[in-house]
């Protein structure tokens, strides 16, 4: 750039100027929230995490080499032996979709990406998105300069970075950027009344419904909002237009993803949007008839429609749930209504970590400075009311419940947090910023009196401007950090720090798979706890009993009967399920945390669940004392139980610490107390370097058949 095209930028116009920094601005966001999430990569070579996105890079490549309609029809057999699974009609597909698009649009322009990379690198491409939909909704709501501190808030914010890192190919990786993007063709429809910007809410609606089940927070919050302005008196025929075509539109869109099929038209999660929908053509009818009769003939009318609707609602809804025409809410929605209700009633939902009520560390962990900012974000809306400041308090509100109910709708929570903040930096900002250097403004008091006055109030704006600009340096640092030490590493490859500060590297998990998939039958049938099914069968290419999918309780308690039984009952159940290897994670050499013993209690209690495990009682378990041990103070059925011979087996003579007996397990901090057994029912087939991955074979029937 020559010197005058340079000098010519400081030339433009103010208007110019200021639109050229906002630009500037959010496209830095956007890059920064891109390469934030490319720490992983640059740290570990390019994979992916976690479990759930195994079976999601699974499917991908699956349909980028087939086609949507052998996709569609795809029937899985190596899922849920013997049961199987239809995957077309048990998934989400926006992601899976997503993907193979970008992938085959990269292929027509002659860019050859391997389907691998796409699936790596989506979230933080999405992310970007997200930056800018962000900046959008955020401008409807309040301003440009809230908008653009709500799109740098966001972009690097931990709470969202979890989900959006490279290689966390889940169906949130796309999600959280549909739903931001409805939600801003709502408020553009609530404030324009336009069909336009209703239809467009109705398709980003759609795209939210094909890649996740947090959908059900879409479809219950905007009608909740309809409803508020109809109680505030808020309600028009924007609203009307706006939400009439929304529902009906959004609603046979969404019918046509095969996973949700009827559901929005039977099931109770959907029955607020119905209810408000029919209340809306109520309201607007009232409406009509108030402009063509008199006072009084509109009183009476209306009363005698109000009594007939409300009886004629109470008696349908009353037939159509004892029929049930409408079915009842699932298990995890119970869950979000009341946190016991999982634990008490269906543990598979409760032993899954991500639906642990969140700790108040965790609130602070992911949004840091945020939480502090929020209530101030919620003030000036309250301050200045109006239909979309609604919208964003109750956005607020109900998301502040759900992520205090289930860890994992955190993900939910801080987009909104970052809105809020923005709006509240922002309107601070601007009610403080201008008194640092405030116009000379003549007075009839005294020209000493006004000038303190004026000293004092920009001493007080040049004291919180500079708060104000160390808190969001501590939170950009904390962000990076959080970012850095938490959120950067896969599940898949573990890391930790040696006595002398290096940095070691366990790759047991590909380890073990990798040896599956060139040392057992195709047809092998690995029997292990279901967090493990979608990476045995996405990296060992084999047969699994169980996998994350979670839908069949009564199988999954089979195998929990069997990890919790005695070798000889165990085998039975093996042998009922044809099982041929065992696999456990076992994580007392390293210490590992995360391991099958540290699960194993989940295991008992789903196992005694069903009707068939009825004999297994939790309390077995424990110690007299009433603790869970592994030691020589653990109860007989801990120490004679399969998980526990096929965690512990020849452990008694490993010394996996320094002036530690044999059998040290470095998690439990406890030598273990059942050291020298055998196993007669299955043998060791294989464990890895660091003994986090055992792998067992179940031995056949002998010549009598016993």
């Amino acid at each position: 750039m020559t010197a005058a095209k340079f000098s010519s930028v400081f030339r433009m116009s103010g208007d110019k100027q200021e639109t050229v920094l906002k630009l500037g601005v959010l496209t830095v966001a956007a890059i920064l929230s891109f390469a934030i999430r490319l720490f992983s990569v640059l740290r570990f070579e390019s994979v992916i995490h976690e479990f759930d996105p195994y079976f999601n890079y699974r499917t991908t490549r699956y349909l980028a080499e087939k086609g949507f309609y052998n996709f569609h029809n795809w029937f899985d057999e190596l899922a849920w032996y013997p049961l199987g699974r239809i995957i077309g009609g048990t998934i989400y597909p926006g992601l899976m979709v997503t993907s193979a698009v970008l992938y085959h649009l990269s292929r027509l322009i002659n860019i050859t990406i391997d389907i691998r990379n796409i699936c790596v690198f989506l979230a933080p491409l999405f992310s970007s998105f997200t930056t800018i939909v962000t900046y959008l909704l955020t401008k409807e709501l309040k301003d440009t300069g809230a908008g653009l501190v709500a799109a740098a808030l966001i972009s690097i914010v931990p709470g969202y970075i979890s989900r959006s890192v490279a290689g966390s190919y889940d169906n949130e990786a796309i999600a959280i950027f549909c739903m931001l993007l409805t939600y801003y063709g709502w408020i553009k429809a609530v404030k324009t009344g336009s069909t336009f910007w209703a239809i467009f809410t109705a398709l980003a609606y759609f795209y939210m419904v094909s890649s996740w089940g947090g959908y059900v927070f879409l479809i219950n919050l905007i009608p909740l909002h309809v409803l508020a302005l109809m109680i505030t008196g808020r309600f028009s025929n924007r609203i009307y237009v706006a939400y009439s075509v929304v529902y009906c539109l959004g609603t046979v869109l969404s019918m046509q993803i095969s996973f949700v099929g009827f559901q929005p038209v039977y099931s109770s999660e959907h029955m607020l949007a119905l209810g408000v929908f029919g209340l809306s053509q109520i309201v607007a009818f009232v409406n009509y008839l108030r402009t063509k009769l008199n006072n009084e003939e509109f009183e009476i009318l209306f009363k005698n429609l109000l009594g007939g609707f409300f009886i004629l609602f109470a008696i349908a809804g009353t037939f159509l749930a004892l029929s049930g025409k409408i079915a009842p809410w699932t298990g995890r929605f119970y869950t979000l209504l009341d946190p016991s209700y999982a634990k008490n009633h269906i543990p598979i939902i409760a032993s899954v970590s991500e639906h642990q009520p969140t700790s108040w560390s965790s609130f602070y962990f992911d949004l840091q400075s945020l939480v502090f900012l929020f209530p101030a974000g919620l003030y000036f809306c309250f301050h200045r009311l109006s239909d979309a400041n609604i919208f964003l308090i109750l956005y607020g509100v109900t998301s502040i419940y759900f992520a205090g109910v289930m860890v994992r709708l955190m993900l939910v929570l801080a987009p909104v947090m970052c809105i809020l903040s923005g709006v509240a930096v922002s309107s601070l900002l601007n009610s403080y910023i201008k008194d640092i250097d405030p116009p000379k403004n003549p007075e009839k008091k005294s020209k000493k009196m006004v000038d303190n006055d004026t000293e004092l109030k920009s001493q007080v704006a040049m004291f919180f401007v500079t708060g104000m600009t160390a808190m969001l340096i501590l939170y950009v640092y904390h962000c990076v950090w959080v970012t850095s030490e938490a959120y950067s590493s896969p599940s898949i490859v573990l890391s930790a720090r040696a006595h002398d500060g290096s940095q070691v590297i366990f790759d047991d998990f590909r380890e073990a798979y990798y040896w599956l998939r060139r040392n057992t039958p195709p047809d092998a049938r690995i029997m292990s706890w279901w967090d493990y099914g979608y990476q045995i069968t996405a990296m060992a290419n084999r047969t699994v009993i169980v996998d994350n999918n979670t839908w069949n309780n009564t199988h999954i308690s089979r195998v929990g009967q069997a990890m919790a039984s005695t070798e000889d009952k165990a085998y039975e159940i093996m042998r009922e399920l044809d099982v041929d290897y065992v696999l456990v994670i076992f994580g007392g050499v390293v210490g590992y945390s995360s391991d099958d013993i540290n699960k194993f209690l989940w295991m008992v209690r789903i196992g005694g669940s069903t009707e068939r495990g009825k004999h297994i009682k939790e309390w077995d378990y424990y110690s007299p004392a009433g603790e869970f041990r592994v030691d020589s103070g653990g109860s007989a059925t801990m120490l004679n139980s399969l998980m526990y011979k096929l965690c512990y087996y020849n452990f008694g003579k490993v010394y996996s610490e320094g002036n530690k007996p044999s059998g040290y397990d470095r998690v439990r901090n406890a030598e273990i107390g059942n050291k020298y057994f055998k196993l007669d029912k299955l043998e060791e087939a294989y464990t890895t370097e660091h003994w986090l991955v055992r792998i067992y074979k179940v031995k056949g029937l002998n010549n009598k058949g016993l």
